[in-house]
């Protein structure tokens, strides 16, 4: 299981992130994020983000 991030981290490689609910369960929705840039806002308080299908081309890793 990843590390979930919470809302204004700055994400660690870019790819697919997955909103999370407050107590760690599945919401369906995803994001885009680019490595370096903050999560962006959840729609509810405590929830937060889970990486779910990293950039595969190598500009998101270190």
């Amino acid at each position: 299981m990843s590390k979930t991030l919470k809302p204004g981290t700055t994400a660690p490689r870019s790819g697919q992130y997955e909103q999370v609910g407050p107590r760690g369960g599945n919401t369906g929705n995803e994001r885009t994020v680019v490595r370096g840039e903050p999560m962006p806002p959840t729609p509810k308080p405590g929830m937060g983000y889970r990486l779910v299908d990293p950039t595969k081309n190598g500009s998101g890793r270190r």
